[in-house]
């Protein structure tokens, strides 16, 4: 049971991606092609002849020597051992390193890679796609990702922790897996829930490593490649770009000009370059590099260096450079087959901003395509909503806007004051033909009345809503009560809980429900009714 709606009329995505996935001409400059199924033939021919063998060979080293570790399925390896195949491109996402997986669009971000992936190999079946997930090991924002939600509950690591965060030891998250194992529960799914936990945070050394065996475990089955592309073989690919950006900031030049020509359109900014966009990265140290006169300096360290020096860094250990949001896709695509990104609203926003950039470093742009957003609920909620004879999608309503509709549908008595208004509207007609047989006087004194009675009835509307709404308190709290459950906080349910609340209840089936109902190209807000089976129909 599934029910769509656009994404504009949720009120909950910028005017710039409501915009884009309706393919308005004025944002056709700020990016490549349109992700249709159609037009990904055009990408896989610009791609092919861009991305070269020796970058692929490093690609598929890095990655086999990253799931040498780790229980792997026979879909990845193959998709791993595919990359070195001319006629192989991937598809990709990325996400931060978030405790647990994080909001739950974590899931959506990957399933509707993966299904994109299964979608392209039907169209083009003499191609291989493989869904790629990108790490995010190299942010260092660790209050943005050091916490979930379980059921009303901030599950929260307390930790001292500066650098990547990739790099940061998992010790002393012993304490935070007993209080999941209070919380959880003793059901089966939650005792799988509980195991992954203890597996991913207490049995790796690092953030990077238990992340990569979380996802692997979800989506493995499903031939998901998970890259830490922090590695020096990847980054020697990228010494070219990293230099252009020392030396010549060509991202700064091209980035600000295109966001100056989005703001011009009188769409918001969502990031903007600085000069260098490179950190310093080594020993625990994630800071960003700045030109002062003719030398470089590494912020909140004594380091200092020639621009001879920092050059020959580059090429010595580049590793060391790490790419900030604005040089991360250029480094992504740079490193990847690529030829599509998934993302949420806010990082196709600051993709938007960014042609330009790889026109200039001649590197092929990829498509951008919006993840797949959900609203889950259950066929509990269902019933109760059809009781309450409440379409789903009345709940994105502000909770204002939502009691005055049902308030309007459910009262005895007519709350719409239209047709007096057009009654009203009409006697005026005729004093408005009186008026143009006198002076200009009585017409003003007209129209001034007839805005006073209009007043006269909105505000007498209005008083009879509110008393309507009173005498209806009750049945409307029991949708207002439904809104609050399915929008936590005022805000989408994919922004703030986390899979296991879900997955708690429906286990495995959760999984196979999303890659079953998420379509990549249906490029609108779905709602989908989640049935818990005893056994799989």
């Amino acid at each position: 049971m599934a029910d769509c709606l656009p994404f504009r009329s949720t009120g909950f995505f910028s005017d710039l991606i409501s915009d884009y996935i309706e393919e308005k001409q004025n944002l056709k400059p700020f990016y490549n092609r349109f992700p249709s199924v159609e037009n990904f033939k055009g990408q896989i021919e610009e791609k092919s002849k861009s991305y070269t063998q020796d970058h692929r060979q490093a690609l598929v080293d890095v990655l086999r020597h990253q799931y040498k570790d780790l229980p792997t399925s026979e879909a990845t390896e193959q998709n791993v051992e595919a990359l070195l195949e001319h006629s192989t491109f991937t598809v990709t996402t990325g996400h931060q390193l978030n405790l647990f997986t994080g909001p739950l669009y974590f899931l959506y971000k990957i399933v509707s890679t993966i299904n994109l992936a299964r979608q392209l190999k039907e169209r083009y079946p003499d191609s291989s796609f493989v869904p790629v997930y990108w790490m995010a090991s190299e942010d260092h924002d660790f209050e943005e990702i050091n916490f979930f939600n379980f059921k009303h509950k901030i599950f929260q690591w307390e930790k001292e922790a500066e650098g990547a965060v990739g790099h940061l030891s998992t010790s002393g998250l012993e304490e935070l897996a007993k209080s999941i194992e209070k919380e959880f529960g003793k059901s089966e799914n939650a005792e799988y829930l509980k195991g992954l936990f203890k597996v991913a945070y207490l049995e790796h050394e690092t953030l990077a490593s238990a992340t990569q065996f979380l996802a692997n475990a979800l989506f493995g089955d499903y031939g998901l490649v998970i890259l830490d592309a922090d590695d020096a073989r990847l980054k020697s690919k990228f010494s070219r770009h990293i230099k252009n950006d020392l030396v010549y900031h060509t991202a700064f030049r091209q980035t600000e000009k295109q966001a100056n020509k989005l703001e011009d359109l009188g769409y918001s900014v969502q990031v903007n370059p600085r000069e260098i966009n490179l950190f310093y990265m080594h020993e625990g140290v994630r800071e960003r590099i700045v030109k002062q006169d003719e030398d470089y300096y590494v912020l909140e360290t004594e380091l200092r260096f020639s621009e001879q020096e920092i050059l020959d860094l580059v090429d010595k250990h580049p590793e060391r450079f790490s790419p900030n949001v604005v040089m991360r896709p250029l480094y992504q695509e740079v490193i990847l087959p690529n030829l599509a990104y998934i993302g949420g609203g806010g990082e196709l926003a600051y993709w938007l901003e960014l042609k330009s950039l790889f026109e200039a470093e001649h590197i092929s742009f990829p498509m951008l395509m919006l993840r797949n957003s959900v609203l889950l609920y259950s066929d509990k909620t269902s019933r109760k909503l059809q009781k309450l004879d409440t379409p789903i999608q009345d709940l994105f309503l502000s909770p204002e806007a939502l009691e005055a509709r049902q308030t309007r549908k459910n009262s005895s008595i007519e709350i719409d004051f239209e047709s007096q208004k057009q009654h009203l509207e009409k006697q005026f007609e005729d004093l408005y033909e009186l008026a143009k047989k006198t002076d200009q006087s009585f017409h003003g004194a007209v129209a001034a009345q007839e805005k006073k009675q209009k007043n006269g009835l909105d505000h007498l509307e209005k008083r009879l809503l509110k008393a309507q709404k009173r005498k209806l308190k009750d049945e409307n709290e029991r949708v207002l009560e439904l809104q609050r459950l399915l929008f936590p906080n005022g805000s989408l349910q994919e922004r703030t809980l986390n899979f296991s609340e879900i997955y708690v209840d429906y286990g495995d089936q959760l999984i196979s429900e999303l890659l079953d109902q998420l379509d990549p190209f249906q490029f609108e807000f779905l709602c989908l009714e989640l049935t818990i089976y005893t056994t799989k129909p």
